[in-house]
């Protein structure tokens, strides 16, 4: 059978891949998007979507708990676990669906099945029929990551649970470990703790949410207390035995092996890129801990043939991958506006309860950095509309350059700071200082004047605190 040929090829169909998909496809390329599993891959199926649909289930849940704060009578509160996963799935799939119908609106040719690259230029496609050819002068990996297993701490989806498992869960966990509190480990203990289970949650760094800055790691840490769970730092899981329906984990904390007794753990412990099968040794693509190493550019170093998105390394965030994959459609195309996606633009949310999000370096980095800080800070309880809410929990922190006033950094920790955030990220990309930020007019009364009153803390002129 001929091969078939096409201006780009793409390999994986998740959040950079599909995008790149249709980008070169706007710019007037033939081109082929090859997945082995979903359209949408990870993130859509299995990862921010359908966990975001089941925290939103949690909120309403924990809401409700409130409602006679709110002046309102609920009575008899309960959940139904496996409508809630229910709702999940479908959030998942209508989207999945919707991808499927951008490929076809944008004439991009979906190979279902799994890929190798023999040669430069050539992808072969194991499909269900059997083997497809085809050719491409420029190729695209976008074949994202799975989650990191520990030895000794494999999941069995039964007693161990990844993400996967707990998206599904066969059972509601009466007593859960969460290995790892990073954005998906502290996710799933806010969701799982939200709904009654007795979450304990070891991190083996100094402290949870590790990459966020240290005074909003400590203020969640703070909330998630208060909300019953346990949080165990500078710890590690050592083993696991496994019994009939508990697993007793030894757990490493100040030296000392402590034994504690669960009915499911969930490991959350990072991820590793699908650099696997695809034949990158033998074309010569430089491989560095299961992840691609490229250039700024998202270039191998092999002609023709590029990596985005969570194989091509950290941050490992769909926004960063969808940027990446439009960056490198126009480059292929011949833009000289391609211009490379700076890690330090882009914003990191955690939808947990309180939501954290933050964009830039972090008190320490920047002063690490070499730059003079000049750091604001304005708290929930200081504004109308939190406070009318019901949310006064949280805070937001703004780190600017006291020489040039740029803002570094910003970094919130409560109620909707996951859609606050963007109005740094675009300041940020603006070049936006602390005098252009502090002659803006926020709405009143709105969440997004703490975001102006941070602003003007850092300059000693706070207006509300």
């Amino acid at each position: 059978m001929a091969a078939k040929s096409f201006d780009l090829i793409v390999i994986g169909a998740g959040p950079g891949g599909y995008v790149a998909a249709i980008r070169g496809a706007q710019l007037g390329m033939s081109v082929a998007i090859v997945e082995r599993e979903h359209l949408g891959g990870i993130c859509l199926n299995w990862g921010c979507i359908p966990t975001k649909a089941m925290l939103r289930s949690s909120e309403v849940f924990h809401l409700m708990h409130r409602a006679k704060e709110f002046g309102l009578k609920a009575e008899k509160i309960d959940y139904d676990l496996d409508a809630v996963v229910k709702r999940s799935r479908q959030v998942a799939g209508q989207l999945s669906g919707g991808i499927g119908h951008l490929m076809k609106k944008n004439k991009v040719t979906v190979v279902m099945g799994e890929a190798t690259i023999p040669a430069q230029g050539k992808v072969t496609v194991k499909t269900e029929k059997g083997t497809e050819e085809l050719t491409a002068k420029n190729i695209v990996l976008a074949t994202g990551a799975r989650a990191r297993t520990l030895p000794g701490l494999e999941a069995d989806g039964d007693l161990v649970w990844t993400y996967k498992h707990a998206l599904q869960p066969k059972h509601m966990p009466k007593k859960l470990l969460v290995i790892g509190s990073g954005a998906i480990g502290i996710e799933f203990a806010s969701f799982y703790n939200t709904l009654g289970a007795d979450t304990t949650v070891v991190e083996v760094m100094d402290r949870v949410l590790p990459v966020e800055d240290a005074e909003i790691s400590a203020f969640a840490k703070k909330a998630f207390e208060k909300q019953g769970m346990k949080i165990m730092q500078k710890a590690m899981v050592k083993q696991l035995d496994r019994g009939k329906g508990k697993v007793t984990a030894h757990i490493e904390v100040g030296g000392k092996v402590e034994k504690h007794e669960f009915d499911t753990v969930i490991s959350a412990v990072g991820i590793v890129g699908n650099v696997e099968g695809l034949g990158l040794e033998a074309l010569g693509v430089k491989v560095d801990r299961t992840h691609v190493v490229t250039d700024a550019y998202c270039r191998t170093g092999v002609e023709g043939l590029y990596a985005i998105g969570d194989v091509a390394g950290a941050p490992w965030l769909a926004h960063k991958a969808s940027h990446e994959g439009v960056m490198v459609a126009e480059l292929i195309a011949g833009s000289n506006k391609a211009h490379p996606v700076k890690p330090e633009t882009i914003a990191g949310c955690t939808y947990c309860h309180p939501q954290v999000a933050s964009v830039g370096y972090t008190e320490a980095k920047a002063k690490e950095l070499g730059y003079d800080v000049k750091v604001g800070r304005f708290p929930f309880i200081g504004n109308g509309k939190a406070i009318a809410l019901g949310e006064p929990e949280g805070m937001v922190k703004t780190v600017f350059d006291a020489k040039t006033g740029e803002l570094l950094g910003a970094h919130m920790v409560g109620a909707e700071v996951t859609e606050l955030i963007q109005g740094y990220v675009v300041g940020r990309q603006l070049e936006t200082t602390e005098e252009d930020l502090m002659n803006t007019v926020f709405p009143h009364p709105t969440l997004s004047e703490m975001m102006h009153e941070s602003v003007l803390d850092a300059y000693d002129r706070v207006i509300h605190m």
